[in-house]
């Protein structure tokens, strides 16, 4: 997984994992690796700057925002003074501890990058390794508390050097020698010299956090995530990939709840210097199949009990009630602001934080909860009390709601409509429920259920369904396709077989794969009520490769499934979206979604598993 730093062009083409090739000038949201402490998260890029760290949770305010604006927005850069050769990266082994070799005229050195695992208050750990002749080193620690915003006062305190403002304090240890190092400051580091640097926050109002001795957090850390790792079933042929992706995912999980943010980040654009930027630092409802069902595969029984459990306890006991999205702790109201002082990132702006669509009517939500309780059901082999009153809870709903129009699942914020993928989610919740009563032996009727299921399906084949084109379409009545169609097959909604399925498939290929790789709809049309163009999905990409092999269209699939492996940037992470004409990712980073469409996709091609809707 390691990566060299050459001369880079556009023309150059990107070869996949482990490749440099990328265009200048800027740093590229590709160009940043991920280290974390099951708290919160931090993006560093591959010259040496912290550019994204929010502190002290996934959804605090951040003291790191240069990605989204100006190295004023705060940053930690930690680099050779004198101009670098060559640059390579890697994960040690299978954990989130970063090193980063840089060498120069002068000499080499490596940075090595984590964040201790917790136990009080959150650290970040960075210290320079000498590997050869001298490098002249300059630190330069800017932090900005409030997303970018706040000028702390910087002061002696303690042994340390503290940065106070408001509600925030971060203190700095380490450095060369027995006084604490300023947060700018120069140094000279020689072959075989270890220089620390330790970070850590508190509340300006609580004691100042204690020294931790970085060689044990170093030795502790690599030992919890090995650990970790150990305990996933990997699948043959694609065991580095998806270990480094359930790493990634474990990476975004909040381990006082269980819960699984979508990115660590906000405001990375979907449309390079355009308005789609939002804050995915919360959890899904529209994932939580695709992370139960990754989980159970990858043998994580912990982590999907612990996520089954988050999700219950977040929608509580009225299914009626249920968001398309939850905060990290189960919180409901994520209002949407936007952060006027951040120019964006390459100026994409409004930078926001929260998000408005928690508020929006999504359909499909009833289907992705219904469908992780079957598969909670199936993993421990029987249906609890709670998950049986939730199923028919649930379905109650879909028979009330099910012919009402909805913002769609990708929260459309246009007019709603009846879009097609949301009748098949409610068509998911029902059967999910006939399912449940047929497989453990639910004492219910379910032919009443059974009729209405049948409702629904009529319903989508007659409404949703073009004939002249031979094609479902995005909502009743349009000519459009989406990418969400493919739910169709991998629900069981139809076979992948079925000509009305392999027509759809056929008018994706040609309507949303210009460069070979699927996007979410066109939005040329509209439809979702956004300026801009897209780039292409990935999780689309990959829920394509999964319906290629339900087709037996074997070889297409794995065709698919290795280009977007390809994609992945040198340490194996993936944004939401790639744009092929510039050969880089975009959006927020690293995306769960598209990490848990690939680790599910490596097991239906390797152990022609099931897909996530049907497991």
């Amino acid at each position: 997984m390691e990566a060299t730093e050459t001369t880079r062009t556009r023309e150059a083409p990107r070869t996949g994992w482990g490749s440099d090739t990328r265009p200048e000038p800027g740093v590229l949201i590709e160009d940043h690796a991920l280290i974390g402490d099951l708290y919160t998260a931090a993006l560093v890029a591959r010259d040496g700057s912290i550019d994204f760290l929010c502190l002290p949770d996934f959804d605090s305010e951040a003291c790191f925002t240069s990605l989204l604006g100006t190295a004023n927005n705060g940053r930690w850069k930690l680099a050779p003074r004198q101009p670098v050769r060559n640059v390579r990266r890697r994960y040690r082994g299978k954990t989130l501890i970063l090193e980063t070799e840089f060498e120069t005229d002068e000499g080499a050195v490596r940075i090595v990058d984590f964040m201790p695992t917790r136990k009080g208050s959150p650290h970040l750990v960075r210290w320079v390794e000498g590997i050869r002749g001298e490098v002249a080193m300059r630190s330069e620690l800017v932090p900005r508390f409030a997303n970018g915003y706040t000028v702390p006062r910087v002061s002696r305190r303690d042994g340390t050097y503290a940065a106070v403002a408001g509600p925030d304090a971060v203190y700095l240890r380490g450095g060369t020698g027995k006084e604490p190092p300023p947060f700018e400051s120069e140094f000279t580091v020689r072959a075989g010299q270890r220089i620390p640097f330790v970070l850590s926050w508190a509340r300006p109002y609580d004691d100042i956090p204690g020294m931790i001795d970085p060689d044990a957090a170093l030795r502790e850390t690599e030992s919890f995530w090995e650990g970790w790792a150990s305990k996933i079933r990997a699948p043959a042929g694609y065991e580095d990939i998806v270990v480094r992706s359930l790493l990634t995912l474990k990476a975004c999980s909040f381990h006082p709840s269980g819960a699984i943010v979508a990115a660590p980040t906000f405001g990375l654009p979907e449309t390079p210097g355009g308005e789609r930027n939002w804050d995915y630092r919360f959890c899904w409802i529209r994932d939580s199949s695709l992370t139960l069902n990754a989980l159970l595969l990858a043998g994580l029984q912990d982590e999907a009990k612990s996520f089954g459990d988050w999700l219950q306890d977040a929608i509580g006991g009225a299914p009626s009630q249920v968001q398309i999205m939850y905060g990290i702790r189960g919180e409901r109201r994520l209002t949407e602001v936007t952060l006027d002082w951040l120019q964006g990132y390459e100026g994409a702006r409004p930078v926001r934080v929260g998000n408005g669509a928690y508020s929006q009517f999504q359909l499909d939500v009833l289907g992705e909860f219904a469908a992780v309780l079957h598969i909670a059901a199936q993993a421990v082999g029987h249906l609890p009390e709670r998950a049986q009153r939730a199923l028919k809870t649930v379905a109650t709903q879909v028979a009330d709601v099910w012919t009402k129009e909805d913002h769609g699942i990708w929260e459309m914020r246009g007019p709603k409509h009846s879009f097609t993928a949301s009748k098949v989610s409610a068509w998911i919740a029902v059967d999910r429920w006939i399912r449940a009563i047929e497989e453990f032996g639910v004492k219910e009727d379910k032919e009443p259920w059974v009729k209405l299921r049948k409702t629904i399906f009529d319903d989508v084949c007659s409404k949703g369904f073009d004939p002249k084109r031979n094609t479902f379409t995005q909502y009743y009545g349009s000519k459009g396709v989406d990418a969400s169609l493919l739910f169709i097959p991998l629900s069981g909604f139809l076979p992948a077989t079925d000509p009305r399925v392999v027509g759809t498939v056929k008018a994706i290929e040609e309507e949303l794969m210009p460069d070979g790789l699927v996007l979410r709809y066109r939005t040329e049309e509209s439809v979702d009520g956004l300026s801009g163009e897209e780039g292409a999905f990935l999780a689309c990409s990959f829920w394509l490769a999964d319906t290629y092999h339900l087709m037996g269209r074997t070889e297409d699939a794995r065709r698919l499934f290795d280009k977007l492996v390809g994609l992945c940037n040198d340490v194996g992470l993936l944004a939401e979206e790639y744009l092929p004409r510039d050969r880089r990712q975009i959006g927020n980073f690293p995306q769960a979604f598209s990490h848990l469409a690939l680790v599910n996709c490596a097991y239906i091609l390797a152990e022609n598993q099931k897909p996530w809707y049907q497991a």
